[in-house]
């Protein structure tokens, strides 16, 4: 990873590009393991290599992946990162350009429908984690009223805690420390409505 910051995306090629279901997975797998090979990620996401490639080479494309350092001896195998430490989409970035805004708007169903098939996936295997892991883990949902700075200022602050201890777990397992390490996905959702 070449950037710490998150990549801002304002283009429609790369906001269509992200939408891609599996472009997504795909990022999303390559985000956790850091570091991997289009064989490797095909074996995550059961599908070809050379599809796989495909979509990591689109990806690379627009500037959301880069190649890696290789990992092993074989020299023909190609290892890709992601270019930066995640992307955001802003709101100011795609209003008033309609194809902007359907474009994001397609990410953000894509991205919460792999959010939901996670959430899942897990109530569904939760008896199989440990009675630490079940307790470890959170749902929870608050409902105040809050301005919109109010809500840019506590998404802000929730950002800054999530990055903190994922910084610190990735030094720590950088440092050889992985023992009791699992992947742990944390989704935040804040946003207004009316009842």
């Amino acid at each position: 990873m070449t950037a710490p910051d998150h990549r801002r995306i304002t283009d429609l090629g790369t906001l269509k590009a992200i939408s891609h279901p599996l472009r997504m997975r795909l990022y999303r797998a390559l985000f956790v393991a850091r570091t991997a090979t289009a064989s490797q990620l095909a074996d995550q996401v059961d599908e070809a290599v050379s599809l796989v490639s495909y979509h990591l080479r689109k990806l690379a494309d627009h500037g959301l992946i880069e190649e890696a350092e290789t990992q092993s001896a074989d020299g023909r195998e190609r290892w890709w990162q992601p270019s930066s430490y995640g992307f955001s989409i802003r709101d100011e970035d795609v209003r008033g350009t309609p194809e902007l805004v359907a474009a994001s708007d397609a990410l953000g169903r894509a991205i919460n429908d792999q959010r939901t098939t996670l959430l899942e996936r897990f109530l569904d295997e939760r008896l199989t984690w440990s009675a630490e892991w079940r307790s470890a883990s959170v749902s929870a949902e608050w409902l105040p009223r809050l301005t919109a700075p109010e809500l840019a200022a506590l998404g802000e602050e929730l950002q800054a805690v999530l990055t903190k201890y994922d910084q610190k777990a990735r030094a720590a397992e950088a440092a050889g420390d992985t023992e009791g390490r699992e992947n742990v996905a944390v989704h935040l959702h804040g946003f207004p409505y009316r009842s």
